[in-house]
């Protein structure tokens, strides 16, 4: 719990901060007058609060965003009601409303503009530190039947074996590229195969969640080829070796790791024989598999047996020079913004549930997760998360920064300003647009909470 709430702290605390400096410093640059910098939304807690210059720095009472409070000629009840009470007075020239509309456009854009910075440098900084990660298997290894459902059908025509040729015409030299065609490619997907046959799945560009289902169905061979056995384990107790290849336990065949899985989940405590080929020929092992408990895939806990093997992974990583590493940085920026811009658009068009919705509650569960996984991999998910913030905060809702570029945008086509009236009605109505929605966050987080 401990390590959740840290890093959720950590990913809220950075991504609303890097946000908010952009608002801060093209505010700065354009001349207008900087009342507050907030972390947090509503009245500033005292004793994390400090005045700098012209610019009160703070720390606000509701942790669920932040703020930059510039002079404007009008104090709305929605902006008073978001960041605080009044504000001192300031030379005219130096309000908002006072600079030109490109400029004002610039401070509203830079937030967003800093978010997607952010996620790109980490995954320029990843790729450049770790290379690219790739799974050389073209090869089918299976489909699972519980999710080839619905858009995902089609694979259970796709056979243990099976080697991929291509999808959409574009030839994979990883499973890793299959992946991300399927997931990433818009309308039809076309799956060619070695031995000429081919699969078609239809599935519409904005359904986010059938493309996850067709990736997540298919798996890719796995030799059961045992990588390294753990100490006083059942594996060594019998004599198992590294380099051993399974070939069968309890007289049944295996072809590659999910046999192996499948007949282990249902013999804790019982004795089982491993029949494993080795430069030294054929050789039958006696051991008895170790109850243990692992979660399974809805969380519950369950009870299989393990022996104490690790199987040989064929995924490798292949150094890459700075040039490659930034390609690699915007192309995973681009393929992240594209995703979540989908799952929008499914949401409208309702390919998308409602119940997908997540609030902080989901972001601090992942955010844990990560960050037991290693700096990696919560670096990894802070960038999506901050190209998430991004994509949202462009949305035309009235309180967003993609409300307030539409307004600027009209006020720039019109060469006169919009109403205050229109203004405030509009930025009510927002209100209520995004509080509604996260209500609806958070009770989709507390229903996954119950195990609804």
């Amino acid at each position: 719990m401990l390590i959740t709430l840290l890093a959720l702290a950590v990913v809220l605390g950075v991504l609303i901060f890097v946000h908010e400096a952009g608002h801060f410093l093209a505010a700065k640059w354009a001349g207008i007058y900087v009342h507050r910098f907030s972390l947090g939304l509503g009245s500033p807690i005292r004793r994390l609060t400090f005045r700098r210059g012209e610019t009160e720095y703070s720390v606000s009472w509701l942790p669920l965003g932040g703020y930059v409070k510039m002079a404007s000629r009008e104090e709305d009840a929605t902006s008073a009601l978001l960041e605080g009470g009044a504000a001192t007075p300031v030379p005219p020239d130096r309000v908002f409303e006072a600079k030109p509309v490109w400029k004002r456009i610039v401070v509203i854009l830079a937030g967003v503009t800093m978010n997607v910075l952010f996620a790109w440098a980490v995954y320029t900084g990843l790729a450049a530190k770790n290379g690219r990660s790739l799974d050389p298997t073209t090869t089918v290894g299976r489909v699972l039947p519980e999710v080839a459902t619905g858009a995902a059908a089609p694979l259970a025509e796709l056979r243990p074996g099976d080697r991929i040729t291509a999808v959409n015409g574009e030839v994979p030299r990883s499973w890793d590229d299959i992946v991300e065609r399927l997931i990433s490619d818009g309308g039809a997907l076309r799956i060619d195969l070695a031995d000429g046959r081919h699969v078609d799945l239809h599935v519409h560009p904005a359904a986010v969640e059938d493309r996850s289902r067709i990736a997540t169905a298919l798996l890719p061979f796995r030799p059961a080829v045992v990588d390294s056995v753990l100490a006083d384990r059942p594996a060594a107790q019998g004599g198992v070796q590294k380099g051993d290849t399974l070939v069968a336990i309890n007289g049944r065949p295996i072809a590659q790791t999910y046999d192996v899985f499948e007949v282990m989940d249902t013999s804790a405590g019982h004795a089982v024989t491993l029949s494993v080929g080795r430069a030294g020929g054929r050789r039958d092992l006696q051991m008895r598999a170790r109850a243990e408990t692992v979660p399974d895939t809805g969380g519950k806990q369950r009870t299989v047996g393990r022996i104490g093997v690790a199987f040989h992974n064929p995924e490798y990583h292949e150094p890459v020079g700075m040039v490659e590493a930034v390609r690699l940085g915007t192309a995973a920026t681009v393929n992240s913004a594209g995703l979540i811009v989908r799952t929008v658009q499914g949401l409208l068009t309702r390919r998308v549930a409602t119940s997908s919705i997540g609030g902080p509650i989901l972001i601090a569960q992942q955010a844990g997760e990560s960050a037991r996984m290693g700096p990696d991999r919560f670096l990894a998910f802070m960038a999506f998360i901050s190209v998430n913030l991004a994509v949202l905060n462009l949305l035309p809702v009235p309180v967003l920064d993609g409300g307030q570029f539409v307004i600027l945008l009209t006020e720039a086509v019109t060469r006169r300003p919009v109403p205050v009236r229109v203004r405030e009605r509009l930025a009510m109505l927002g209100l209520v647009m995004v509080v509604l929605l996260m209500v609806l966050a958070f009770s989709n987080d507390i229903r996954r909470l119950l195990g609804g």
